[in-house]
């Protein structure tokens, strides 16, 4: 981390974001809410370098919640008949 600091007791690097593995489960979900819902505009008007950024940082939250959550609930009602 080259601009890490400890915040709350975190290290934050202002370059790339908390550690997922040091968030809290309501802080891993938040994050991860904050990413969905800023995904478009990212997508459709963010500069190259603003959805490399997006891309890495939705990969390393959702890598972080399958870790914690290999079991998770799957709704019935979001199944297709393929799966």
């Amino acid at each position: 981390m080259t601009g890490a600091r400890f915040t709350d007791g975190a290290a934050v690097d202002f370059d790339i974001g908390v550690d997922p593995a040091g968030l809290a489960d309501e802080d891993l979900f938040r994050e991860l809410a904050s990413l969905y819902r800023t995904r478009l505009d990212t997508l459709r008007y963010g500069p190259d370098a603003a959805l490399e950024n997006h891309f890495r940082r939705t990969a390393e939250l959702e890598t972080e919640y399958m870790a914690r959550f290999p079991g998770r609930e799957v709704t019935p009602d979001r199944l297709t008949q393929a799966f």
